[in-house]
Parts: structure tokens; C-alpha cells; sequence
């Protein structure tokens, strides 16, 4: 990966809509070498899909809760069962096995508290492999992004050494007039 390539992942991470024309204009290359460089990131799974980024707000899910759970028993049948469990929750928008006290970090966006009752009380709480769940309501969002930092990925410019100077260039050889 190199330099054009990062550019590329920038600006496709910041408008996933760029036509080749578009991203050459951003990246510095021609739209035939974007549109080569890009299907060869997609083949390769660095671009994994494109979406579009719906507004939750606007579509009536106005309650985000983080939601920590801890199994019942510690065993592969029952963290596959709690993973099925999770899969079929439309209102799951991520989870994560953890280390520590709880056993996994679920990120829920539901419509109301009503219907956070309903999927805790009557959809977790029950199922068989959880003992128990913890849950935060979130009051106010300061960061959400999607973008991956991507820093890391472009080489650090190091100085270059400068090239070494003949005797007369440094001034060698030449005498200075005294001054009386």
C-alpha cells in the first residue's frame, strides 16, 4: 500500500460516492489508475462495502443504550447461543466479546424506553445463557464516526542527509581578505 493508495481510502472513507473522475482529481492520478487501484483494494477486502449512512433520528430510533451482559456458564455451546441470540436482533447494531467483568458490550438503538423494557425484560433477560445485563442509556453522542484512522499507513519523511561539499564549495582553498 502505498501513498496514492491511503489518499484513495481517505477520500472514499469521507464520500464513499466518488466517481473515479472525482477521486483522480483528489488522489492525483489518472481515473483509469484510481479505478484499477480501487477494484484491487476491494479484490483484496481493504474495502470491505459501501453504505449509505441513515439518520437515526430521522427514522424514529431516538434512544442508544449500551448494554452489558455476563453468561450464565462460560462454554462454547452457550456463547454460540447467545451469538444466534444476537444475530437475530435487528436492534443490535454492534457486539463485542470483552475481558473483564462483563462478557460482552452490545450497542442497541431502539425507538423509546418502552420498547428498551421489552427487548431487556422480555428478549435477554430470559434466554438461557445470560445471568445477567447491565444497561446505560446514552444522553448525548460526542464522537461517531465510521472512518478508520488511517495515519499509521503513510510513510514518515525522514530529512535527507545533505550531499557532502567539495573543499571549495565549503570555502576551502580561499583566502579572505584581513581586514587592517
Amino acid at each position: 500500500m502505498d501513498q496514492f493508495d491511503v489518499k484513495l481510502l481517505q477520500a472514499l472513507q469521507s464520500n464513499g460516492r466518488l466517481s473515479n473522475f472525482e477521486l483522480a482529481d483528489v488522489v492525483g492520478l489518472s481515473s483509469s489508475q484510481c479505478s484499477r487501484r480501487r477494484a484491487a483494494l476491494e479484490d483484496a477486502g481493504t474495502i470491505a462495502s459501501y453504505h449509505a449512512h441513515l439518520d437515526r433520528g430521522a427514522l424514529g430510533l431516538g434512544i442508544v443504550v449500551f448494554v452489558q451482559v455476563t453468561l450464565a456458564t462460560h462454554s462454547p455451546d452457550n456463547s454460540r447461543r447467545f451469538s444466534k441470540l444476537i444475530e437475530s436482533l435487528e436492534e443490535v447494531q454492534e457486539a463485542y466479546a470483552l475481558t473483564g467483568e462483563a462478557d460482552y458490550l452490545i450497542k442497541i438503538t431502539i425507538t423509546d424506553l418502552k420498547a428498551l423494557s421489552r427487548l431487556l425484560n422480555d428478549v435477554f433477560l430470559p434466554h438461557d445463557s445470560v445471568a445477567h445485563v447491565r444497561s446505560s442509556i446514552v444522553l448525548d453522542c460526542l464522537k461517531q464516526t465510521a472512518r478508520l484512522p488511517l495515519g499509521h499507513l503513510i510513510p514518515v519523511e525522514t530529512s535527507k542527509p545533505r550531499p557532502a561539499m567539495n573543499s571549495r564549495a565549503r570555502g576551502e582553498g580561499r583566502r579572505r581578505p584581513r581586514k587592517a
